[in-house]
């Protein structure tokens, strides 16, 4: 078993300016991989990482494995704490999943990280034939999903949720804030068969926990309630749909918000309960491209289940997109809350 160096000590993905190398210098963070912020809400540090520690000190089954980004998807916490129990795969994402499928096979339960473009895009036929089809135990776990840096697209994972949803027997979660990651990554450790999970990381907002929310894989939960318009949101798109309502309550438009953190299986019953109710404008909004997302997903299943409404969605264009700072992007490509309360009220 190879271990990584130390947090802070050179590895050889941070030695080499190269797309994936983060910005150095400073002790400061750039605004292009800058953590999210919620209406000046406390964050938390590592939710991940340090659930995924937690867990490991009661289930000795639990492995993780890193492609040369443990700092960066916050398995260094993990790797600290159990160093004889974390691989360090180096900038290889298909060995480092044919890795998780071996150990899964040996009754282990591997958590594999790397950022969410390398797991979808140059990994997907490994998951598919050594994890997916075989129904192994592997959680897939991957920062940078959508638009949550400012890198461009060799590292914007636009298109994640539908490069996966087309794959038999994998589960997937996309939680919203640092509550629900932790809460999320202990229940994906008891689901049988494979999950790949879309990771806030660094400083992670706490917005669910003032509503009590506690997460149930598979199904989708009403954060609050409103007459004019359903939000159904994913992500941290739901911790800005709860932000524009509130903003738009000052324009007397009264909007609920259901949070759907399972892409897959997804929670019809739920939906179309919520997007049967009359007079509701239905806005879908996710952090993923408006091409094969949760926002075609919930509106071919309102189709099928002959619920017909108005209906928007909110998400990224079907397109490369710029490089930048993260919040002039996300103003650009619609994803703040500004933007948000803007398009609903045009909507309406």
């Amino acid at each position: 078993m190879t271990v990584e160096p130390p947090f802070g000590a050179q590895s050889r993905r941070k030695s080499q300016f190269t797309p994936r190398q983060a910005p150095q210098g400073g002790g400061k963070t750039s605004a292009m991989i800058a953590s999210l912020d919620a209406e000046g809400r406390q964050t938390v540090s590592a939710p991940f990482g340090h659930a995924l520690t937690d867990l490991a000190k009661t289930r000795d089954d639990i492995v993780g494995l890193s492609a040369d980004l443990s700092k960066y998807t916050d398995l260094h916490v993990f790797a600290q704490a159990h160093p004889d129990r974390f691989y360090q795969m180096g900038m290889a994402e298909q060995v480092m999943v044919s890795a998780a499928a071996g150990l899964a096979r040996e009754g282990f339960t591997p958590f594999a990280t790397t950022y969410a473009v390398f797991a979808s895009r140059r990994a997907y036929d490994f998951i598919c034939m050594a994890i997916a089809e075989e129904n192994l135990p592997v959680k897939i776990v991957c920062a940078l999903p959508g638009l949550t840096t400012g890198y461009g697209p060799s590292h914007q994972a636009t298109e994640d949720l539908a490069i996966f949803r087309g794959m038999p027997n994998l589960t997937i979660i996309d939680p919203c804030d640092a509550t629900e990651v932790a809460q999320a990554t202990r229940a994906i450790a008891d689901i049988p068969g494979p999950v790949y999970m879309r990771l806030l990381r660094g400083q992670v907002p706490d917005v669910l926990g003032e509503f009590g929310y506690q997460f149930q894989p598979g199904r989708a939960q009403l954060i609050h309630d409103g007459s004019d318009v359903l939000f159904v949101s994913t992500g941290l798109m739901t911790m800005r749909c709860i932000d524009a309502a509130r903003r738009l309550k000052a324009d007397k438009i009264d909007c609920a918000v259901l949070h759907v953190p399972t892409i897959k299986p997804l929670d019809i019953a739920t939906i179309t309960a919520e997007a049967a109710r009359k007079g509701r404008l239905v806005v879908v909004a996710e952090n993923h491209s408006v091409i094969g997302g949760l926002g075609e997903a919930v509106g071919a299943a309102l189709m099928r289940e002959g619920v017909h409404v108005p209906f928007r969605q909110i998400g990224l264009p079907d397109e490369f997109l710029d490089a930048g700072a993260l919040p002039t992007l996300h103003d650009q490509y619609g994803l703040s809350v500004d933007a948000v309360a803007t398009r609903v009220k045009a909507w309406l």
